[in-house]
């Protein structure tokens, strides 16, 4: 590795694990969500970042953090930013007191073994990684899809939301976190982090939502994805693309 490049020492003991779960009116599946997350995961922290919702997401974090749930492990928290992903996510890492953030969208949902696989992976000297993603839909075509999904990050390095990322703290507050743009933050932060190192693939897979490609079409979704992604490589500005992505979904 270069002398310039940031360096991240090893961690001596097992790492505590903060998830950081950014909405934005996601109390249709927000829920299920949390009740998954806190009844079969033992993560130290939960904080869950709100960017405005009009609807009910609020209020159901709120019932969560209220309940008797709220007296049990892992600790839930609620934070308002201001709406975009990308200034979600990184409020939500700044917030939390923990050695490794892992970020999750909320319609995705993480294998059972999720901590225990992250934790042995932070042990063995990972600095960052993401899981292998399964789609839900029964399609036959959604296999090529996430057999591609899984094989392109693999070869390439890079990562987006859908994968699960997850990152030592100290590694990412390093390299600055997410960067404060409207779309492709995950692919931009992956491309720093790789300064570093290259992630960790965890075969074990999540399980993802398939609504963008019912709702839009198969062809026409991932012809989308793909050209955003290449635009984006070409130098388009996120606010451009951010634009783009909202005429065309």
């Amino acid at each position: 590795m270069s002398p310039f490049l940031p360096t991240v020492p090893p961690l001596n003991s097992p790492p505590i694990i903060a998830l950081i779960l950014p909405v934005l009116n996601e109390a249709e599946r927000l829920q299920a969500c949390l009740g998954e997350l806190m009844q079969w995961h033992d993560f130290d922290q939960i904080i869950v970042v709100d960017g405005g919702s009009s609807d009910a997401s609020v209020e159901i974090v709120c019932k969560f953090m209220s309940s008797d749930a709220a007296m049990a492990h892992p600790i839930l928290n609620l934070l308002q930013a201001p709406r975009g992903r990308a200034r979600q996510l990184h409020s939500g890492a700044l917030a939390a007191d923990a050695d490794v953030l892992l970020f999750l969208h909320a319609d995705t949902i993480l294998p059972r073994t999720a901590t225990a696989d992250i934790r042995a992976a932070i042990q063995r000297g990972e600095i960052w990684g993401r899981f292998d993603v399964q789609l839900c839909g029964k399609n036959f075509i959604f296999r090529v899809i996430e057999r591609c999904m899984n094989w392109r990050s693999a070869h390439t390095g890079i990562v987006t939301g859908d994968q699960a990322m997850f990152v030592r703290r100290d590694a990412y507050r390093v390299l600055g976190g997410f960067a404060p743009i409207a779309l492709m933050e995950d692919v931009e932060f992956s491309s720093r982090l790789k300064w570093i190192a290259s992630p960790a693939r965890l075969r074990s897979a999540v399980l993802t939502s398939t609504r963008r490609w019912q709702q839009h079409g198969i062809p026409r979704t991932v012809l989308l994805m793909w050209s955003l992604r290449f635009l984006f490589w070409l130098g388009i500005s996120p606010r451009r693309l951010a634009r783009w992505y909202e005429r065309k979904s």
